[in-house]
């Protein structure tokens, strides 16, 4: 134990750490402390040197990185360091670097943060490496970084401390890089397809266009209760009405729910609306970004998850609701024409329901309990029951049904689509069959949004609007197996 004259508890740091210090210390009383050094002109990058290793070979290179291996043999040594994108091997030795600064370089530790100026070179057993002939220290790493072999595995501590999961697993780095070039990809076709991107508040009075229970809290200048979004949805719609005509926002939407491989209270939603389409369009534009994406990403289209393989080059399946609910549960809701008919196919196949559940909420419980796990390639299911999507348009021909779909792939719902509803009449009594549930007991429910009802008042053209899951997406084009994999820093239950 170590006591702490400043009074603050004493604090146990282990033989390495004290060590590190210690060496901090010496270089600091040496007029060489690593922290005031501001820049470093770094002129290559070590991907650069390994893909154009001819061009480089003999030339005097200045690059940077985090230490990750150091061998010291007597006059020379041999280490290796690693940037943002790879690594390379130094060859550093006392005639190349001097009496002092050789001595220095051998005090260095395994991830320190160091600048090296060098001659490119291939040594005899043909690997590339760095000739030194100026190495400087240009931050101490004080903490040992985890044992090399084994690297940073357990999934708790990777999560927690995703800084450290991204220096010891290239995977883990290369997953988040596919993750910004994703999004980079989808920004780029609806940029160039006449999409305008827009911000809208993530602080609200009244938290619409979805069925989730928000997160509240309270703003002191104002005294009033306010709430976190769940949805893009209902601020993106007021734009089209304001005559934006094409607009999409990727943001952060928050829903106070549980923790599972699919679902973090914290997400990322991408929502697009466009006016005079309808969800026919949605349909179209979806099919067409997902193999963009694909194919500029990963550069084919077929994609493979936990071993599935799933095309996204073929024309995506199209299945109404209720031909998929028939088709895998063999119950045919054209025939039911009564809530108790349907509490009674309900009980029939163990399928539980809720007493304020009317008969198209049933409908979806059967699609969640027989359907969705079946979902594996693209496919698009449509016609969705009246009492499960207050915001959008109705079948003319079926007014128990909407113009409604929802991407599927994997089994996992990627994306959910309307043909707007822009009838401020009908969205008026939508909300208020939705205050109705929420005075039932109903916490996901939606309240009436009387700006949003000034907004479909003044006049929505006719309009297609959707959702994408990012996180979901990113998932599968990344094959990680939760969606704590794809966001860099999860939601995790406090240590203490």
């Amino acid at each position: 134990m170590e006591n702490n004259t400043q009074g603050t508890p004493e604090i146990k740091i282990s033989d390495v750490m004290r060590v590190r210090r210690e060496k901090l210390a010496d270089l600091q009383r040496g007029g060489k402390d690593p922290f005031i050094n501001v820049k470093y002109d770094r002129d290559t990058k070590i991907i650069d040197i390994i893909n154009n290793f001819d061009e480089f070979e003999g030339k005097e290179v200045s690059i940077a990185g985090r230490m990750m291996a150091k061998r010291v043999m007597g006059k020379a040594s041999f280490g290796n360091v690693s940037d943002k994108d790879a690594n390379i091997q130094l060859y550093v030795s006392r005639d190349n670097l001097g009496d002092e600064p050789y001595a220095d370089f051998k005090k260095f530790d395994i991830g320190d943060i160091i600048g090296v100026k060098g001659e490119v070179f291939r040594t005899q057993r043909g690997e590339m490496s760095v000739k030194a002939h100026e190495i400087i220290l240009l931050a101490k790493s004080l903490k040992p970084l985890p044992e090399k072999w084994h690297g940073l595995t357990d999934t708790d501590a990777r999560y927690r401390q995703r800084y450290v999961d991204l220096i010891m697993n290239k995977d883990v780095k290369d997953t988040f890089i596919k993750r910004s070039k994703i999004i980079s990809s989808i920004r780029k076709y609806l940029d160039e397809r006449g999409f305008m991107e827009v911000e809208t508040p993530m602080l609200v009075s009244n938290a619409g266009g979805a069925a989730a229970r928000p997160f509240e809290t309270h703003f002191n200048a104002l005294d009033e209760d306010f709430k976190l979004r769940i949805s893009l949805e209902l601020y993106l719609k007021r734009l089209i009405v304001g005559g934006l005509e094409k607009v999409y926002e990727i943001g952060r939407v928050f829903r106070n729910e549980g923790l599972d491989t699919r679902h973090n209270p914290e997400f990322t939603l991408m929502e697009l609306y466009e006016a005079y389409t309808d969800y026919h369009g949605m349909m179209d534009l979806t099919e067409n970004l997902y193999r963009h994406v694909a194919k500029e990403v990963l550069g084919t289209t077929k994609i493979t998850y936990k071993g599935i393989e799933m095309d996204l080059g073929k024309p995506f399946e199209r299945i109404t609701m209720l031909d998929a609910v028939k088709k895998y549960s063999g119950v045919d809701f054209n025939e039911i024409t009564t809530l108790e008919q349907a509490r009674k196919a309900a009980d029939e196949h163990h399928v539980e329901y809720e007493p304020h559940h009317k008969k198209g909420d049933i409908l979806s419980l059967f699609f969640e309990e027989f359907v969705e796990d079946k979902l594996i390639q693209p496919t698009f299911v449509t016609d969705h029951p009246v009492e499960i999507s207050p915001l959008t348009k109705k079948k003319p021909d079926n007014p128990d049904y909407v113009e409604r779909f929802e991407f599927f792939m994997n089994g996992w719902e990627m994306a959910n689509a309307y043909s707007e509803l822009n009838d401020p009449i009908d969205q008026r009594e939508r909300f208020k069959a939705q205050e109705e549930l929420l005075a039932q007991g109903d916490e996901e429910a939606n309240t009436t949004d009387e700006d949003f009802m000034n907004a479909l008042e003044i006049g929505m053209p006719p309009t297609g609007g959707i959702g994408f899951g990012i996180d979901r997406m990113c998932m599968l084009l990344t094959d990680s197996a939760a969606i704590r994999d794809v966001l860099l820093f999860p939601t995790m239950k406090p240590i203490d």
